[in-house]
């Protein structure tokens, strides 16, 4: 199917099946909207999709939740403010598309630093547990209630043609999302900021050599391989924290039973089921990418070194002076506290990126 055709089917799609997830209706008496900028087959989407129809069913059908995926209620962009005003209940935010409104969360967004994306995921959740300003940003700032972290998996470098080296990437027009143009930057490519529904005809037309901050799942979902055939695992490690929230009064009316139904699901994402979840569909995914013509590669170890000195500890030094300070934020006391939780997880994490899983099949 091409991906014009499955743009204009995703939002029907009943994505959850393909992967054994089922969905849940009840005659709720608390009807809640989520609102996602992507489709409901993108990478956290899974995630999401696992939370709030546990939380609709184990809830006794209190609880229901309308979806509008793909910016069907609000566009890329608008999200934060919804939430934060009570437009819609719950959302999905991406720090990249908010970065003057989420100064301090930024911190936490950076590549090369931690290697396997359910490690990442506890990283932020210390983070936020550890750095009260972190936790002001969201509670106060934003009048939000942070249900859980999240993040986009593993980004491949998404390329029309084949490269060996960091050199090839000279005077390449990549597509980049937040911090990841920076690293194209670092890498010798020009940074392209571009919305995810323009992308594929971005592509189609030559505007863009490649793709750098889509992660895996997403990528091939937007069938962006149609074009750019390509993925590269750069060693950059996990991809684009994120977070899914509640508007703060929204969930202060919620009964103690259902907050802490919440609070049970997001412990049990940070135990577990989140790596769980997106093994299962990392896997469909990577099948599907190499049935489809995909190109998973990893380049050499020596150039993966050689693209993380050119970009860390550089990146997080960018944000500490030209983010934190600026903001009155005490960004080195973050990073200290970001250095000990990933001292702690680093080895822990168990989640293969889309390379490893293609090698075990």
């Amino acid at each position: 199917m091409k991906r014009r055709d499955f743009l204009k089917t995703a939002g029907m799609m009943a994505g959850a099946g393909a992967l054994g997830m089922p969905r849940f209706a009840h005659a709720a008496t608390t009807t809640m909207k989520f609102d996602s900028y992507v489709t409901e087959n993108a990478g956290p989407s899974w995630i999401d999709r696992w939370f709030l129809d546990e939380l609709q069913k184990r809830s006794g059908g209190e609880i229901g939740i309308k979806y509008y995926w793909a910016g069907s209620l609000n566009k890329v962009g608008e999200h934060l403010g919804a939430v934060r005003d009570g437009t819609s209940e719950i959302t999905l935010i991406s720090p990249g598309y908010y970065q003057a409104e989420v100064p301090v969360t930024r911190g936490l967004e950076w590549y090369y630093r931690v290697g396997r994306a359910d490690a990442l995921q506890q990283v932020c959740r210390d983070t936020y547990e550890g750095f009260a300003p972190l936790r002001q940003e969201w509670e106060q700032r934003h009048n939000c209630k942070v249900l859980y972290w999240t993040n986009w998996n593993y980004a491949p470098l998404v390329l029309r043609e084949p490269i060996s080296s960091l050199d090839q990437l000279k005077g390449k027009k990549i597509r980049g999302y937040g911090v990841a143009t920076d690293v194209i930057e670092r890498l010798g490519g020009i940074a392209v900021p571009m919305a995810a529904g323009e992308v594929y005809q971005a592509l189609e037309r030559g505007v863009l050599d490649g793709v750098y901050g889509f992660d895996f799942v997403t990528a091939v979902a937007y069938k962006l391989h149609e074009i750019a055939p390509n993925f590269y695992n750069i060693g950059d490690g996990a991809h684009a924290p994120a977070l899914t929230v509640m508007n703060r009064k929204v969930w202060e009316r919620l009964s103690a039973a259902n907050q802490k139904i919440c609070n049970d699901l997001a412990n049990e994402l940070y135990g577990g089921k989140f790596a769980e979840i997106y093994d299962r569909v990392l896997t469909t995914y990577v099948k599907k990418a190499l049935a489809e013509g995909v190109k998973l590669n990893a380049l050499p170890a020596a150039e993966q070194v050689r693209a993380k000195a050119l970009v860390q500890p550089a990146q997080v030094e960018a944000w500490i002076n030209n983010v934190a300070k600026p903001n009155g934020i005490d960004g080195k006391a973050m990073q200290e506290i970001v250095e000990q939780a990933i001292a702690k997880h680093a080895g822990s994490g168990t989640l293969k990126r889309p390379v490893e899983i293609a090698a075990s099949l």
